[in-house]
């Protein structure tokens, strides 16, 4: 008798009972109202700081022309910060200019491009430093 009762016990939890239909379908409403709350949400706006630094072509260079011409680049997602001339040597100086940047809409290569594209002025244009916000 005592073998019989341990045959009866199921260690496992295994169920051989239906599932109930309708706490499936109450499961399944719950889900897709989570998600479609969840997709409705706005979701953040990804922005990047980033420093660069651009190389005149000798000391003779109007490094304000310089300063204003890469202001003047205008593209949607893009905001001029400050900006500094900081001096490389043998009276040459660059420009560091912060610029923040929308990721989605800003690609980094396209913007050095459009500055590079000053050649009057621009010789090199490096990414100095990027931090993400």
């Amino acid at each position: 008798a005592a073998e019989e009762d341990e045959d009866d016990i199921d260690l496992f939890g295994s169920d051989d009972e239906d599932v109930d239909e309708e706490a499936e379908k109450i499961k399944a409403q719950r889900i897709a109202e989570y998600n479609a709350k969840k997709a409705a949400k706005p979701k953040p706006i990804a922005k990047t700081t980033v420093t660069l630094e651009v190389k005149p072509w000798d000391d003779e260079t109007d490094m304000e022309a310089l300063t204003q011409g890469v202001r003047d680049i205008q593209m949607d997602g893009l905001l001029w910060g400050g900006s500094q001339l900081v001096a490389i040597g043998f009276g040459i100086k660059k420009l560091q200019i912060n610029c923040v940047v929308e990721d989605d809409k800003v690609m980094l290569d396209d913007l050095t491009d459009k500055i590079t594209e000053l050649e009057d002025y621009v010789q090199s244009v490096d990414i100095a430093a990027m931090q993400k916000i």
